[in-house]
């Protein structure tokens, strides 16, 4: 998926006018930032590296520009359940949850404790990995019997396991752009998805969720959508562009799932359908986040 928004980005950028050179991250890296350094890096990167502060903290090192959010609030981010406490401690709303490591469920008896964490966060619940992007071992769990092949499944892309209560509602993604002196909040994407489940499949198989954008709610929610992902930019410390993701219950209000410092850029993702919705020209917005970086400098 890193590669589809890379080529993506690539591509709407030089229709922009820009000058693009293309790298992955691997060993040889370094070595090319510091032979043909670049005036600014626009990170098309997901999960790990290009999410958890890796990246740009290399990028800080060297001394490089680079469009997006510094590493120590990356990591901030990346952490969901650290993300989630401060966004609770803000007093954003954000479903109720526990993260574990794996060596409790080991040290303390599995069924034990996941008899404690229906009994306290109820059924059904949503397990993702603690750490992660894309979806990747996210489900939702509806019955006691489906728990341990569920933990199972989500601790093998990460240490720990987030649960939260399943909220029934309009999942809805806002994203925000610092590309003026004030971050602004993009028109918020609807998400349905046929299963009901915007999982790692429906998020990159065309056709299995549809898009509406702006969101099918009413005035008052879509600006508290929009009131409620410029906080979570702002409170956790986020820069250039970020997509808050949220779910709008059947109360009305916004619940923040989880907050990402490097959105999607493919053809399913949901930052270029807000963009369009905005009326605006995706290769255009990131030179001119590309500008604001080069006129920032670098991290030293």
């Amino acid at each position: 998926m890193s590669l589809r928004s890379g080529r993506r980005l690539a591509a709407a950028l030089r229709g922009a006018g820009v000058d693009v050179r293309e790298w992955d991250v691997d060993g040889a890296l370094v070595a090319e930032l510091r032979r043909d350094r670049p005036d600014a890096v626009a990170i098309a990167l997901h999960g790990g590296e290009g999410e958890n502060g890796s990246v740009q903290a290399v990028l800080e090192l060297l001394g490089i520009p680079f469009v997006g959010t510094p590493a120590p609030a990356c990591r901030r981010a990346w952490d969901k359940p650290t993300a989630k406490a401060e966004l609770a401690r803000s007093g954003i709303d954000t479903p109720d949850w526990v993260a574990l490591p794996h060596t409790t469920f080991r040290a303390l008896g599995a069924q034990t404790v996941l008899d404690a964490m229906v009994d306290r966060l109820g059924l059904p619940l949503m397990l993702k990995p603690d750490q992660g992007g894309s979806a990747l071992g996210a489900q939702v769990v509806a019955a006691r019997s489906e728990l341990p092949a569920a933990m199972v499944s989500c601790l093998a892309y990460a240490d720990s396991v987030l649960a939260e209560q399943f909220v029934t509602g309009t999942e809805v993604a806002v994203t925000v752009v610092d590309d003026s002196d004030e971050p602004r909040a993009l028109p918020p994407v609807e998400i349905e998805v046929r299963d009901g489940v915007y999982d790692y499949t429906a998020r990159y198989t065309p056709g299995t969720a549809t898009f509406h954008c702006p969101a099918r709610l009413d005035t008052e929610t879509l600006a508290r959508l929009e009131e409620t992902a410029l906080a979570a930019h702002r409170l956790l410390g986020l820069r250039d562009v970020s997509r808050t993701d949220a779910v709008v219950d059947r109360d009305g209000r916004v619940q923040v799932l989880e907050v990402n410092v490097s959105p999607g850029l493919t053809e399913t993702s949901l930052l270029p359908t807000a963009v369009r919705a905005a009326g605006m020209n995706l290769g255009e917005l990131y030179a001119a986040l590309i500008e604001r970086a080069i006129s920032r400098g670098s991290f030293r």
